[in-house]
């Protein structure tokens, strides 16, 4: 059968210029190259954009309605398009009502198993659906959690009701609320609450309304009184909470606590739908075990009218064990799992489908990827193709570019020094290529050797969150700590929960997502505009604001925006640049105000590189800086922050508090959707805050940043209950001899393969 391709012609969106390139069908082409090179713009703006637009054409007018719009990629010709399925790292949100279970469709499966063979019978499987009102606890209406007032902060027993034993708001001495409580019982004021009898205490905290004849302005008046927790409960718990304004919410916020429901403990699901069990086991609790284990008691089953049902069960199940999520469990809240667990759950979803002849294209599946956990992923994506799909990947991970049938290497740099395509071909070709990424695979990793001496130390003791088993563990301050392990096995909840809740004060540098808004870019995010514009404003003798888009300086066709949308009621609505301003946002009379010859709209055209040779700014020329150290200097002062990859996020962020000294900085994979040789400046930036007096910890999998730590922690030894343990303490050159750890035996492996 002859090789077919699809075919791209003259692309130009973004920094492309003018790519030409052909990828085979029916492989594994992998898309490589420098951060802002321009793989995504191939792969994401062009291939998956064009594909998705043919799709909805074939839609009706009123379906098409509700679809995204989606306009023709800027390209001479695209053939040879099969549908597109994208598989991103966008983080599967969806409340307390989704979770793992729901979203891969296994808990239908669950539930009809239960309507069909639990005894004692319930009814349907709804009865078993904690989103159905028949299922539901009635209590807790299916969250499992139940918010009550936080006794140990709003009664101070030590005290008596005059020296404020009551803590809640509206108590305080001479008080309303405090002298009717006081006038309703006989409640001694002087008389501390320790020495209050139950009956009394009862009464005082939970007594239920009733009327109390009292004087007021010379007449009697009925009032009610209640308990204050009784009241305090009526009026904040048992209604919602945000029907109250914000500075209420904030006042009685710190008195409530969210405790599991005492109703259902925690399962959801209402008393009938609990007492339904197969094997001595209800619904709740198979779907509380991790994954391994599940299937193990799915196939103790042996009921023949549940064969079919237990078959669909066990096979779903036994994709997530594959693809390495068997620490998870089924009632694990989909908003809970990592950028990484999102995208393997997505790609489980795909694999127990059965379209083929599909696009499919990743988006770095390897994050949040442990490398033991990478040949996992690998094998997934060869069965996509071995079922006749044409498998598209985005990738830095050397040990997925090694299975690649074709691989693109874009670059040869970033930004507008990008945009090329520099290498196409076999594994075996890139190495010898002279490319950015073919010189890097044929790196020598090595292992540091003089590590820094730490000045103290954090201590975190006994954590027993989620999966941790009694941890204490110190961390070294003034060094660079790695935190490290197989996905699941607790360094987030040890980091990311425990160690932030002792240190509020850290500097968090994750890969969220910053400001949707298109009007927020780079330069009003490092607030360089502030000072930009007072430049403007001064060399102009104007006032500033008219140097804003969001302000007084806006075109007012598009108010700032750049661009109009025309809406041509059932048909798309068209976004076209404003042909006022001409997409430069700003009133015509603003332009005509330069600053070194350049107006504000020139400006903010500029890459960060090209803003450095142009201003002498102190504060300006400090933040362009900072922007260039983490690998951003291709990014324009003006690009809209929703444009930027989690990878790009997380390094502007980090170019915002770079400046901060003898703090605590928390990096969370920062080397996610970066490229190796941009991986070596992430690292020598490290070096320099801590060379600063800063402690940096990092969460990371990636080998070169644990062979260049001064220390390493080594969470393990597996995911899930069979983690949440410290397995090694130490050096990168102690690691590789450690036995028991994972990691050090793949550093091991790395630091051998080149000798």
């Amino acid at each position: 059968m002859t090789q077919e391709y699809i075919e791209i012609r003259g692309a130009r969106e973004n920094n492309l210029k003018d790519v030409s390139l052909r990828i085979p069908k029916r492989k594994i082409t992998i898309f490589t190259g420098v951060s802002g090179s321009g793989k995504s713009s191939i792969v994401f703006d062009t291939i998956a954009a064009e594909s998705q637009r043919l799709l909805n054409e074939n839609f009706s007018m009123f379906v098409r309605n509700f679809l995204p719009r989606i306009p023709q990629p800027d390209a001479d010709g695209i053939e040879n398009l099969s549908m597109a399925v994208i598989v991103d790292q966008k983080r599967l949100g969806g409340g307390s009502h989704s979770t793992l279970g729901t979203i891969t469709d296994i808990s239908p499966l669950l539930r009809l198993l239960f309507s069909r063979v639990g005894r004692p019978y319930v009814g349907h499987a709804s009865m078993f659906s904690f989103n159905d009102p028949q299922g539901m606890c009635p209590e807790c209406n299916g969250t499992g959690r139940r918010l009550r007032v936080d006794m140990s902060k709003a009664i101070d027993k030590s005290k008596s009701l005059n020296e404020g034993a009551i803590m809640l708001p509206g108590y305080t001495k001479d008080s309303m609320d405090l002298t009717m409580l006081v006038q309703s019982g006989p409640f001694d004021p002087d008389k501390k609450l320790s020495d209050y009898s139950e009956a009394e205490l009862e009464e005082l905290l939970y007594g239920k309304a009733k009327k109390v004849a009292t004087q007021f302005g010379g007449k009697t008046v009925n009032i009610t009184v209640e308990g204050c927790i009784e009241k305090f409960s009526n009026k904040y718990i048992k209604k919602d909470l945000k029907t109250y304004s914000e500075r209420t919410q904030q006042t009685v916020a710190p008195y409530i606590s969210e405790g599991i429901c005492a109703s259902c403990h925690g399962a959801r699901l209402s008393q009938a739908a609990l007492n339904c069990k197969i094997n001595e086991l209800n619904i709740a609790e198979l779907s509380s075990m991790e994954i391994g284990q599940l299937i193990r008691v799915m196939r103790e089953i042996d009921d023949p009218v549940a064969a079919p049902v237990v078959k669909s069960l066990t096979e779903r199940l036994q994709h997530l064990v594959d693809i390495g999520l068997d620490y998870l469990t089924l009632d694990r809240e989909t908003d809970t799992l990592s950028g990484g667990e999102s995208q393997r759950v997505k790609m489980v979803k795909h694999l127990s489908g059965s379209l083929v002849d599909v696009t499919y294209i990743f988006d770095e599946p390897s994050v949040g990827l442990h490398p033991r956990d990478v040949h996992r992923l690998n094998e997934l994506l060869q069965k996509l193709r071995d079922k006749g799909n044409t498998v598209i990947v985005v990738e830095h991970d050397p040990d997925v570019i090694k299975v690649a049938d074709h691989i693109v290497d874009v670059g040869p740099h970033a930004g507008s020094h990008g945009g090329t395509i520099v290498y196409e071909g076999s594994f075996d070709g890139l190495l010898e290529a002279g490319t950015l990424t073919g010189s890097y695979m044929k790196r020598l990793l090595q292992l540091k050797s003089d590590c820094r001496q730490p000045s103290g130390k954090l201590s975190i003791k006994n954590a027993t969150l989620h999966n941790l088993q009694n941890v204490s563990v110190d961390i070294p301050t003034g060094v660079l700590s790695v935190v490290t392990g197989v996905a699941g096995s607790g360094k987030s909840t040890l980091i990311n929960d425990v160690f932030l809740r002792q240190h509020p004060d850290a500097i968090i540098i994750d890969q969220s997502a910053i400001g949707v808004s298109t009007r927020s870019n780079p330069a009003t995010y490092t607030g360089m505009m502030d000072d930009v514009r007072k430049a403007f404003a001064s060399a102009n003798k104007v006032n500033q604001g008219l140097f804003s888009f969001n302000s007084k300086g806006a075109c007012e066709n598009c108010q700032g925006l750049g661009v109009v949308y025309t809406d041509l009621a059932f048909l798309d609505s068209v976004k076209l640049p404003c042909e006022v301003c001409g997409g430069k946002r700003f009133k015509e009379e603003v332009l005509t105000y330069k600053l070194n010859g350049k107006s504000i709209a020139e400006v903010l055209e500029m890459t960060v590189e090209q803003a450095l040779a142009f201003f002498q700014l102190k504060e300006v020329v400090r933040k362009l800086q900072a922007l260039c150290d983490v690998g951003l200097n291709y990014i324009t002062l003006g690009q809209p922050l929703s444009t930027l990859s989690g990878g790009e996020c997380q390094r502007i962020k980090l170019a915002s508090e770079l400046h901060k000294k003898g703090s605590i900085y928390v990096m969370d994979e920062p080397t996610t959707g970066l490229h190796m040789s941009d991986v070596d400046h992430l690292l020598e930036m490290m070096n320099r805050l801590v060379d600063a007096g800063n402690t940096v910890i990092v969460i990371e999998h990636n080998l070169d940043v644990i062979s260049l730590a001064d220390w390493i922690i080594d969470m393990g030894p597996d995911g899930g209950s069979n983690g949440g343990q410290v397995v090694f303490e130490g050096t990168p050159a102690q690691i590789i001899h450690a036995k028991q750890s994972i990691t050090g035996r793949y550093l091991m492996n790395a630091v051998n393969q080149h000798e």
